[in-house]
């Protein structure tokens, strides 16, 4: 059943895209109870249906939408841009050769996907492994998720200079 729903990700593009709208309408709200409040029970609703549905890793930085509703922490080089150079032929994996590369599920997942099929092409920030455990709805809401790790820098903050 979890299967056939990843395979057919109009309705958990059209469920994402639903339950955004309720969090951002919601957000005066959850921001007057505060996000450490909010964030324990909604890190329990994550955990019981995204880790059934997409065996989500709580990375607190989803972007199973961005990603054909294919996560891409299961990949087992955390790959959060596309595919390595390493994919198989088959489009297995070069790490596990049993697996069908993470990437390859979600182009052909993007390509049924309605407006969120194009974010596959989006590039995505560095996994931030501070937000490890932390709810992606409450990241979301408070703009962390986009917050680079410390560190990094990024391509938007560099400047590039010609030789005059």
């Amino acid at each position: 059943m979890f299967r056939w729903l990843q395979n057919h990700p109009r309705f958990l593009e059209w469920a994402y895209d639903h339950t955004q709208r309720l969090f951002i309408w919601l957000q005066p709200l959850l921001a007057w109870v505060g996000y450490g409040r909010v964030q324990s029970i909604l890190l329990v609703g994550e955990e019981l249906s995204k880790k059934a549905l997409f065996d989500c890793r709580l990375c607190g930085q989803c972007i199973l939408h961005a990603t054909g509703m294919t996560c891409p922490m299961t990949c087992p080089k955390n790959l959060r841009n596309g595919p390595c150079g390493g994919v198989r032929a088959n489009g297995h994996c070069e790490v596990i050769p049993d697996m069908t590369c993470v990437w390859v599920e979600a182009y052909e997942r993007a390509q049924k996907m309605g407006v969120h099929g194009r974010d596959l092409y989006l590039i995505q920030p560095p996994v931030n492994r501070r937000l490890q455990g932390t709810s992606a709805w409450v990241n979301m809401l408070t703009g962390i998720d986009q917050i680079n790790p410390p560190g990094w820098i990024a391509i938007s903050e560099v400047s590039v200079q010609g030789d005059g």
